[in-house]
């Protein structure tokens, strides 16, 4: 079992075959998800490589702990105690390179229909040479000449990039909660229980936006400050008041019979996520009661100790890339691009109600399984690509841009450091507000859209 297993680990890592592991007992995998899986474990990994770049606390452990670092860093040319290879500075040019790495294979998969053709099989396989391919487009990075110039040209480039991977996470948030009230609106018909479960979850979301809401008025509002959260909290409390009123208007209803209150719901505690993250970000008010300079509109975990701090960020920093890795995967799917009018479906899609169907295949027709030493791998992509190459690794081109705007705080770079991901910014504050509105906007205009251009939404 052991000499199968590692021929077709060597057929994975330096030829065309598909990516799976050496256990027998593990479920079968289709090609297509494993590949994508395979290109998210190398963005992860860069996205860690510059949170430790950005993290003071492990340079130091470095220092600390490695024999002779500095005159390592000396022989590497990476200056004293490794300057050059730590900071905003040094996680630009790696991020640099890894949206070279991307970049290059979106122009490289454009048009790839199936997966039999040798870039089909550069795609899904060798991936060990672009694992150092990728090494090699990092570490180039360091090398540009005219880093300064570099540097401010690049910034503005990651910030355009973001917002546009930024823009692309919401809609799929729109497209996400419409795709679910279609999908268990399907089940209803054939089982009361689903319509059961809409109206469950329906009340569930709603309750947690108002519980946020009101946590928000509690504790991020103050009588002698905070104009800006009381007056944001209003309006987007609001805002999404009205979104549910317009969702299950009669005018809405006419077009689309299927719409209903799931949707507000998810987009309102969305909303709502968004408002608190950017209360959160907001630098911290100080008010002077009884003599003494108070900080007002803060969590009272924000005024414990430093393990308790350090405890959000971490929760905070896994969340946030969470969505990043999500929105990368879903966003590519061929459904999911149909609804950012990507490319289009050319057969309506029969639902079926499902707890998961976020996570379903966009087919379920396979060719072809390969049984070895280890776990069993299914060529689904024989006929037709599952997801578009090309569109997939733009989107993680634009997410290699969005975590490298995040990680080093967008325009507040000058001595950020990981540790203070979740500190206050204005920067950070903004940019969630104004997601906050886009979102909402977005949605407003799926439910008008049908009557702006009925012909485009004619079935």
């Amino acid at each position: 079992m052991c000499t199968p297993c590692c021929i077709s680990q060597l057929a994975c890592c330096c030829g065309s075959a598909a990516c799976s592991c050496c256990c027998n007992c593990c479920p079968k995998i289709k090609q297509s998800t494993g590949t994508r899986i395979m290109y998210a474990f190398y963005f992860l990994l860069v996205t860690i490589v510059c949170c430790i770049m950005m993290s003071p606390t492990v340079e130091k452990e470095l220092r600390d702990h490695i024999p002779f670092y500095s005159e390592l860093c000396e022989r590497m040319n990476a200056g004293e105690n490794c300057k050059t290879l730590v900071g905003y500075s040094a996680v630009y040019k790696v991020c640099f390179g890894m949206a070279c790495f991307f970049l290059f294979f979106a122009f490289f998969t454009i048009r790839v229909n199936n997966s039999t053709g040798c870039r089909a099989a550069v795609h899904n396989g060798f991936w060990l040479l672009k694992f150092i391919v990728l090494v090699a487009c990092c570490a180039g990075g360091f090398f540009i000449p005219g880093q300064e110039t570099f540097l401010e040209v690049w910034r503005y480039i990651g910030a355009i990039g973001g917002f546009i991977f930024l823009l692309i996470q919401l809609m799929m948030l729109v497209e996400f909660a419409h795709r679910w009230n279609t999908n268990w609106n399907s089940g209803v018909k054939y089982n009361r229980l689903w319509y059961a479960a809409l109206a469950f979850v329906t009340l569930m979301l709603f309750s947690g936006a108002v519980a946020a809401l009101v946590f928000m008025g509690v504790f991020y509002t103050d009588p002698e400050a905070c104009l800006l959260n009381k007056i944001f909290l209003g309006i987007n409390g609001s805002l999404c008041f009205i979104v549910s009123l317009l969702a299950i208007s009669p005018c809405i209803q006419k077009l689309q019979p299927t719409s209903g209150l799931l949707q507000p719901g998810v987009i309102s505690v969305y909303v709502m996520y968004l408002t608190f993250s950017a209360f959160s970000s907001k630098p911290k008010e100080m008010v002077e009661r009884n003599g003494v300079n108070t900080t007002v509109c803060v969590f009272p975990l924000n005024a414990g100790t430093e393990s308790d701090k350090k405890i959000v960020t971490i929760f905070g920093t896994i969340i946030l890339f969470g969505c990043i890795l999500y929105s990368c995967l879903t966003s590519t799917t061929r459904r999911s691009s149909a609804a950012l009018r990507v490319c289009r479906n050319s057969e309506p899609e029969a639902e079926r109600a499902r707890c998961c169907f976020c996570f379903g295949d966009d087919t379920d027709d396979c060719d072809e399984e390969k049984t070895g030493g280890g776990q069993n791998v299914v060529y689904d992509e024989r006929e037709a690509t599952i997801y578009t190459y090309s569109y997939f690794h733009s989107v993680f081109f634009l997410g290699s841009l969005y975590v490298m705007m995040t990680v080093t705080n967008w325009f507040h770079y000058d001595n950020h450091k990981i540790e203070k991901l979740l500190d206050g910014s204005w920067s950070v504050f903004w940019i969630k507000m104004v997601s906050c509105w886009v979102c909402l906007f977005l949605y407003m205009w799926t439910l008008f859209a049908p009557m702006v251009c009925p012909k485009r939404f004619e079935a």
